[in-house]
Parts: C-alpha cells; structure tokens; sequence
C-alpha cells in the first residue's frame, strides 16, 4: 500500500470506460499487425534496405512501445496494449516468415517470445515517464538512452567497402528523429528536458562502454 500511495503521487490513472480500453488494445493490436507485416514485407532485395534496416532493429519497437505506453489510462492498460502490440507483431511477422516463406527461426522466436513476455513489465513502469519527479525523468531517459545507444552503433552496422555504407547516416537521422520525438512529447514539464538528457547521454555511454545491448540481444536485434 505505501508503494502504490507512492506511485499515485508521481502520477495518477486517468479515468475510462469499458469500450474506451478495449477501443485503445484494439488499436494497439491493429498496429502490430500493420508493423510486423510491414517489417516481413520490406524484407526484400527489390526494396531499399533502408526500410528493412529501420523493420529489423530495436529502436522503432521500443520508440513505439514507449509511445502506446506514456498515452495509456492507467499503467496495467499500458502493460496490455503493449503486450498485444507485441504479441500481434510477433504473430505475424513469424506466422509469415512459416507459412509463405517456409522458414522458421526457433531461436529468434523464443527471444523474441521471452522479449514479449517481458514487455508489460516494462510498459507497465513506462507509464510512470509522463509523471513527476526524479523518478519520471530516469524512467523518461530510459528509451532514449537506448535510441543512443543503438543510433551510435550504426556506424558499425556496415564496413566502409559495404555498398549499403550509405544508409548509416539516413539512420542515424531516423533515430535522431525518433530521440527528439520522445524529448518533445515524454516530459509535461518541458524543463525536465535538462534533466532527462544528460541522464540518458550517460547512461548510453555507460551502455555502450560495456556493450549492453550487445550482451543482452547477442546480434538478435539486428533481425527479427
């Protein structure tokens, strides 16, 4: 109870009905649909990699995952919209990849699975980033420390010789793009901007000093 007493004063869940939520998982489900096809269907030599680059690394997913979680009621409807956004791509992309392509990548549909299984957790602390307080702003910073971190990867993502050498700084812009989205949009008190940059610039370099993401996804986040 003097946890929750604690949570409410950094934000409070705001009120819904029953079609409003089932209207907004609804939604959350139709976008997952829409992505993880999309993210199948630009897989594809005619197409330029640009778009399969951007489908088949982390930082679109955890840029919309924050999105639908910050603009949920309540943090449990951030956890479910999220897990059926992922659920719903995940069921695609993979039911495609099976069924058309007649190919079936276990271990990347168990990572990803498990990743799935994860996401409401991290959806549910999420919502937490629209409030007030310190603890809103590391939890604001988390994303975009992970943008950061994966925007400054890219640079390694192909050899100079690479004929797709050219794609890193186009990117690079994306990502900058989704960085400044999340700083613009995240924060109520757009001061807290101060705040929740530093925070996410050092921890990104702590990330990338250690390889974090290198050791949790092992390459996995190169592909779905």
């Amino acid at each position: 109870m003097e946890i929750y007493n604690k949570l409410i004063q950094i934000r409070m869940a705001n009120k819904s009905t029953t079609n409003q939520k089932v209207f907004s998982i609804v939604i959350a489900m139709i976008t997952g649909v829409i992505m993880g096809l999309t993210a199948k269907l630009v897989d594809n030599s005619n197409i330029n990699p640009i778009f399969d680059d951007i489908g088949g690394r982390l930082g679109i997913w955890v840029f919309v995952a924050t999105i639908l979680s910050v603009f949920s009621y309540s943090p449990k409807m951030a956890a479910v919209k999220v897990f059926a956004f992922f659920g719903s791509m995940l069921t695609v992309y993979y039911v495609y990849t099976t069924s058309v392509l007649h190919f079936f990548p276990e271990r990347a549909i168990v990572f990803w699975g498990i990743c799935a299984a994860v996401s409401p957790i991290c959806a549910y602390v999420m919502w937490y980033a629209r409030g007030s307080g310190l603890f809103s702003n590391m939890i604001s910073a988390l994303p975009i420390t992970v943008l950061l971190s994966e925007g400054f990867k890219l640079r390694d993502a192909y050899l100079p010789i690479h004929h797709h050498y050219y794609l890193v700084p186009w990117l690079m812009g994306v990502y900058l793009i989704m960085i400044v989205a999340l700083l613009l949009i995240i924060p109520k008190n757009k001061r807290e901007f101060w705040v929740i940059l530093p925070t996410a610039i050092i921890l990104s370099l702590i990330m990338l000093n250690f390889n974090i993401l290198g050791r949790i996804f092992g390459g996995m986040n190169g592909v779905l």
